[in-house]
């Protein structure tokens, strides 16, 4: 009989917390199954600030430190150089990322820190109620923006791939998305090479994840995978945007 499906050893069993839909758990998965390939889980610390993924300790089968809002990059920095020879990585939302926390993720890049980020991106404040991110599409409808984002009064969108792929100490900055079977397999891979970036002591990686969020959203689960590929990625155009050849 042959063995169709295992847990990978990266996750605990514990049930996760996440609204129906939510991508947030196959974006966990990736990570762990990544983390087990290489063979650096136990040596592996991660941190997850204050976020839809706050309780990430609980799932992740790694040493894992929790943050202050969009402070990850800061306690990220501080382990990786008291323990150079751990995997380190932050686990942040757009919300968390693009906004309070917008200052630590662009200098940690421009001082290139050897760690990795996995950064998910829904176009919402998930967690708190489904507020207007920084991320937040033009006419899309937030708890704070009920008739569409308005580029007036708000601007456009930010787009942070675009943005640290301009600063000289990042190293690897990819875009991808996990809202069908083939994009999942490309964010795997694209995991695994941030990962290998910072085995490799090069510095600063990124991946950012295109995301779903049917509850903010107002959707449901299949409505949310169809926007996202009608809205997000034109937008948010998927790509690798910095290599570490190109950082050099």
């Amino acid at each position: 009989m042959s063995l169709l499906f295992e847990p990978t050893k990266g996750m605990t069993d514990k049930s996760m917390h996440y609204c129906p839909g939510c991508t947030h758990g196959i974006i966990h998965r990736l990570v762990g199954e990544v983390l087990v390939e290489l063979g650096v889980l136990g040596k592996t610390i991660g941190v997850a600030p204050v976020g839809c993924a706050v309780l990430a300790y609980d799932y992740f089968n790694c040493d894992m430190h929790e943050a202050a809002h969009g402070r990850a990059p800061a306690v990220a920095t501080g382990i990786k150089r008291m323990l150079p020879d751990n995997v380190v990585f932050t686990y942040q939302g757009d919300g968390d990322l693009a906004s309070i926390g917008a200052a630590e993720i662009i200098h940690a890049a421009h001082r290139g820190e050897n760690f990795t980020t996995i950064f998910v991106n829904n176009a919402i404040y998930g967690m708190t109620g489904g507020q207007m991110a920084p991320t937040t599409l033009i006419g899309q409808k937030a708890t704070t923006s009920p008739y569409g984002r308005d580029k007036a009064t708000t601007g456009m969108p930010l787009k942070v791939s675009e943005m640290l792929a301009t600063i000289d100490g990042a190293a690897f900055v990819e875009r991808v998305t996990v809202h069908n079977v083939a994009g999942i397999r490309k964010t795997k891979k694209a995991i695994k090479k941030a990962f290998q970036v910072q085995l490799d002591g090069k510095g600063f990686g990124i991946v950012e994840i295109l995301s779903t969020c049917p509850t903010g959203w107002g959707q449901t689960p299949v409505e949310s995978l169809s926007w996202l590929e009608n809205n997000m990625i034109p937008y948010y155009p998927l790509g690798n945007f910095r290599t570490p050849e190109e950082a050099k």
